[in-house]
C-alpha cells in the first residue's frame, strides 16, 4: 500500500494548499489507493523522519521499501504508471514533464515570494516596499503561462497531464494574481476534475481542529 505523509494540523490559510495535495491528486488520477501518515507538529524534525525527508517537509511517498520526497518527483513517479498523467507518446510525455518543471521552477518561486511578503512578513517595512514589484513579476510569469495556453483546454492541447496538475496547483495558491480569463477558466477546469475534488476532500478530512488556546 502506498503511504503519503501529511500534517495532522496546519493553520487555516494552509488548508487545501499543503503539497501532499498534489501527490494525492496524482494518485487519484492514476486510480492508485493510498493511506496517509499524519504528522503532529514537530514530528517532521525527528531523526527518523529527517532520514527520509532531509528538509523535514511533506510529503514523502512510501511503497514497498521505496521512499521518495519532493512533490514534483513523486508526481513524475506516479505518472510513469498511467497515461492519464504522462502520455505514452515520447514527445507529448517530454512536454508534460517540461510544464511540470516550469510550474515548480519558473512560476512557483515567484508566487511563493508574494505569499511570504503578504502573509508572513506583512508588517515588515522591506516587505511593504517589495510587495508591488514581487506581485508584478509573479504576474508577468503567470501571464506567460496564459500566452502559452491560449484558447487550448490544457497546456499541451486537449489532454490533461501532470504538467497541468502542477501548474494549476501553483496558480491556485494566490488566485488574485491571475488576471486573464483563459487562466481563470483553466484553473477552474483542472480543479473541477473528480480526482482533484477527491484529493482535496481527503486532505481536509485529515486535518484535526485547531488546538484550543492554552
Amino acid at each position: 500500500m502506498i503511504t503519503v505523509s501529511a500534517f495532522h494540523w496546519v493553520p487555516e490559510f494552509a488548508k487545501g494548499q499543503v503539497r501532499d495535495l498534489r501527490v494525492r491528486w496524482a494518485l487519484e488520477e492514476a486510480g492508485l489507493p493510498y493511506r496517509t501518515r499524519l504528522l503532529e507538529q514537530g514530528d517532521q524534525d525527528s531523526p527518523e523522519y529527517r532520514a527520509l525527508q532531509p528538509f523535514g517537509q511533506v510529503p514523502i511517498f512510501e511503497e514497498d521499501g521505496r521512499v521518495l520526497f519532493e512533490s514534483g518527483a513523486i508526481v513524475v513517479h506516479i505518472g510513469e504508471r498511467t497515461p492519464a498523467l504522462l502520455p505514452r507518446d515520447a514527445d507529448a510525455r517530454a512536454r508534460a514533464v517540461q510544464w511540470l518543471i516550469a510550474a515548480l521552477n519558473s512560476v512557483e518561486p515567484h508566487v511563493m515570494n508574494v505569499v511570504l511578503i503578504e502573509l508572513f512578513y506583512v508588517g515588515e517595512e522591506w516587505a511593504r516596499l517589495r510587495r508591488d514589484g514581487a506581485r508584478a513579476f509573479a504576474q508577468k510569469r503567470i501571464a506567460a503561462v496564459g500566452d502559452a495556453l491560449g484558447d487550448k483546454p490544457y497546456l499541451d492541447g486537449e489532454d490533461f497531464t501532470a504538467g497541468d496538475l502542477l501548474m494549476s496547483s501553483v496558480l491556485r495558491i494566490v488566485p488574485d494574481l491571475i488576471t486573464r480569463p483563459n487562466l481563470e477558466a483553466y484553473v477552474a477546469r483542472c480543479t473541477a476534475r473528480p480526482a482533484f475534488r477527491r484529493a482535496l476532500a481527503s486532505q481536509l478530512a485529515d486535518f484535526r481542529p485547531e488546538p484550543a488556546p492554552a
